[in-house]
């Protein structure tokens, strides 16, 4: 079993900045693929930023880019998406998924954490 821990969201103002945790434990062999997605309220899941492990790529949506940045400790099977210029539109609840293998002999499994809320508003 794994999971997938968030933290770091909450309350600020335009223009200021956060950073999301994403804390992966449980039977962990390796972890191909972190995303993070956000919901906004009444709209759908969106994907904002991926790191692919293997070939070191990250994705970023072009509504954030520039403005986050993820990174990733392989150590602690943590993944960071650091937030600048926030607006009111970045308001959402930011989930975290993971890609995991845990054996090297079976499939990757799909894990979602529980989400974390980040509200943008002065």
């Amino acid at each position: 079993q794994v999971q997938l821990v968030e933290s770091g969201g909450g309350l600020v103002q335009p223009g200021g900045s956060l950073r999301l945790s994403c804390a992966a434990s449980g039977s962990i062999f390796s972890i191909n693929t972190m995303e993070w997605y956000r919901q906004p309220p009444g709209k759908q899941r969106e994907l904002v930023a991926r790191i692919i492990s293997d070939v070191d790529t990250h994705y970023y949506a072009d509504s954030v880019k520039g403005r986050f940045t993820l990174s990733r400790d392989n150590a602690k099977n943590t993944v960071y998406l650091q937030m600048n210029s926030l607006n009111p539109e970045d308001t959402a609840v930011y989930y975290c998924y993971a890609l995991v293998r845990t054996t090297s002999w079976g499939p990757a499994y799909h894990y979602w954490g529980q989400g974390t809320q980040v509200t943008v508003s002065s």
